[in-house]
């Protein structure tokens, strides 16, 4: 063989050594040390490789077969703040191996040409890998940063009667109005077991309610909050203006508006969550917005100020400020209709945020969620309630309004909420019935109205007369 052939074959025979000991540190990290003759440090990372091929296969069989542990191992500051180190220490350690086989590969004995291409694909494979885990370190860090930050509170409260109920709030922003005026209060009702919900709505607007005995605003109104100006929304203002009464609670607004929804529900209220409506708008733009059914166009503005647009009638992707319009429009509709569109838009949060979305999104969620909920629910029921939201998604979610026709507001009959809240959760257990004859959208005369000829207001199923189809349904999905 002529010298030049020789040499060219050798040169082409060390190329391919020294692409093998790379590519074998990128699928078996220290298999190129032991190959090459750095037993001792093959050894040590083929273990450590080993090892956390192992504990992945350990974690996938757990989550397959426990799920609930799992969640609760990373729901722990601890065992994330643990991950996170992990995840740090195998990239730097990674790259170290890219850096060493590179160098087994003894690249000053290669052409020009095939040296430059070895230091490129040094370079890429150490910073893609390096880069993934280090990023993926960073997620974990925000993981642990908003639940260190978001859960901090440590009380856990059993279920009652096998529910849990949350007590969902949803206010306006701003150092003026933040939990001063609610716009939106709902129970959800949860089912332990099987994470079947029913959401029980409480219209702004009632009065004349009782207070659970034995609490702060029952001593204060032993015959029911009936002054001229109370209503349910107006009981964290009246906390705020009376605080020595609520010596030693956080915060007295919140603790008088779960005592005015516990007299009214009969429900003993576990937790609570206060969204903040503007921060919706950011949490929707972060989970690349909501798709939902416009009935009629819903005027964007109008409430104190002129309409500025319109959200146009059909099956929509709508964007945060479009859905959180949806939610809020007050101009040519009533309050029990907006009641009954933010059911749709709970329900289609509910169903539309998959794990998918979640995980894509995961930092744009969690910046979102920093600005949008508080709530006193404990880290360590994180797992126990991450079960529940997937078993909901599967289900459809029933409601029940506390609303004309069935309740008048300004003189609500207690016993018969009580009633109404008890046949829900009996009908919730034993799974929806089907209906006929519901409220369904037919075309006629060029609007939509329901099966009875009532047509509907501001974009909800129904009118305030007989009542709103999302306000009392077995089914949120099949109304809205």
């Amino acid at each position: 063989m002529p010298p030049d052939a020789h040499a060219a074959a050798l040169a082409r025979v060390r190329f391919r050594r020294a692409l093998t000991l790379m590519l074998m540190t990128l699928l078996v990290p220290g298999s190129a040390q032991l190959a090459a003759g750095r037993r001792g440090v093959g050894r040590l990372a083929l273990r450590i490789w080993l090892a956390l091929v192992a504990v992945v296969v350990l974690l996938v069989a757990v989550g397959l077969l426990w799920p609930g542990t799992l969640l609760r191992m990373f729901s722990s500051t601890t065992v994330l703040g643990a991950v996170r180190l992990l995840l740090c220490a195998l990239a730097v350690g990674w790259a170290a191996l890219f850096v060493d086989a590179w160098r087994l590969g003894n690249p000053l004995e290669l052409r020009q040409k095939q040296r430059l291409a070895m230091v490129g694909l040094n370079g890429v494979l150490c910073f893609s890998v390096a880069g993934t885990l280090l990023f993926a370190s960073h997620v974990v860090a925000v993981q642990r940063d908003f639940v260190a930050t978001m859960f901090g509170h440590t009380e856990v409260t059993a279920a009652h009667e096998g529910r849990y109920n949350i007590l969902l709030l949803g206010g306006d922003s701003g150092p003026d109005r933040w939990g001063l005026r609610t716009d939106s209060i709902n129970v959800a009702s949860i089912d332990q077991q099987t994470g079947r919900t029913v959401l029980f709505g409480v219209p702004r607007n009632m009065m004349d309610f009782p207070f659970p005995k034995g609490s702060t605003m029952a001593a204060q109104f032993p015959n029911g909050y009936d002054c001229d100006t109370c209503e349910v929304n107006s009981l964290s203002t009246w906390a705020g203006d009376h605080l020595d009464l609520f010596e030693g609670v956080g915060n007295p607004g919140l603790e008088a508006t779960i005592e005015g929804v516990e007299g009214i529900t009969g429900l003993k209220i576990n937790y609570y969550a206060m969204v903040n409506l503007q921060g919706f708008r950011d949490l929707v733009d972060a989970v690349g917005g909501l798709t939902l059914n416009v009935r009629d166009r819903i005027p964007i503005g109008g409430v104190g100020g002129p309409i500025t647009g319109y959200i146009k009638p059909g099956v929509r992707r709508l964007t945060g400020f479009q859905a959180l319009w949806f939610a809020r429009s007050r101009v040519a509709a009533d309050d029990y209709s907006r009641m009954a569109r933010q059911k749709c838009v709970m329900n289609a949060m509910l169903h539309q945020l998959s794990p998918k979305t979640v995980i894509t999104r995961f930092e744009k969620i969690e910046k979102a969620s920093e600005q949008l909920i508080t709530t006193d629910l404990p880290a360590s029921q994180l797992a126990t309630f991450a079960q529940l939201a997937l078993k909901a998604r599967s289900q459809p979610v029933s409601t029940v309004s506390f609303v004309p026709p069935a309740v008048d507001t300004s003189h609500p009959d207690i016993a018969k909420i009580h009633s109404m809240i008890k046949q829900a959760l009996t009908q919730s257990t034993a799974g929806p019935k089907r209906r006929s004859g519901h409220r369904h959208a037919t075309a006629q005369r060029g609007f939509t109205t329901t099966d009875n000829g009532a047509p509907e207001v501001g974009g909800s199923l129904g009118d305030m007369t007989d009542g709103y189809a999302a306000n009392k349904s077995d089914n949120l999905s099949q109304v809205c």
